[in-house]
């Protein structure tokens, strides 16, 4: 990696979204933004100003993020599944996609934002 990027957190647990805003800042990434719901998070994708995103698969209100992945990937913007568990496979448009499993562990980020970026 050349140097930090911004993520763009969708993440509807808001300890977890801390947790993982602290692993990414201390690997020299910046936070655009953190959200907690696929409407918020649409929002967000359509202002922009960011290079990447991690994107929980299940919010709590019920919704699957599969919305907002297809925003990202119509844009052209990498981004990265976040599972705590998940069992159904993504949508097959979604199926390469990296997968960052929860508990987040700061050594499983950076390899998963950079297949992500294709690196």
């Amino acid at each position: 990696m050349s140097g930090g990027r911004a993520i763009l957190i969708v993440e509807d647990e808001p300890l977890i979204a801390m947790m993982l805003e602290d692993f990414l800042e201390s690997l020299g990434h910046s936070i655009s933004g953190t959200c907690e719901s696929v409407e918020d998070a649409l929002a967000l994708v359509e202002k922009g100003g960011f290079d990447i995103a991690i994107v929980d698969v299940q919010l709590k209100d019920g919704k699957t993020v599969w919305p907002v992945a297809d925003r990202l990937a119509d844009a052209g913007k990498p981004f990265v599944l976040a599972t705590g568990g998940h069992v159904e496979p993504p949508p097959q448009r979604h199926a390469g996609v990296p997968v960052l499993s929860k508990p987040y562990t700061i050594d499983a980020i950076e390899p998963a934002l950079e297949r992500a970026c294709g690196g």
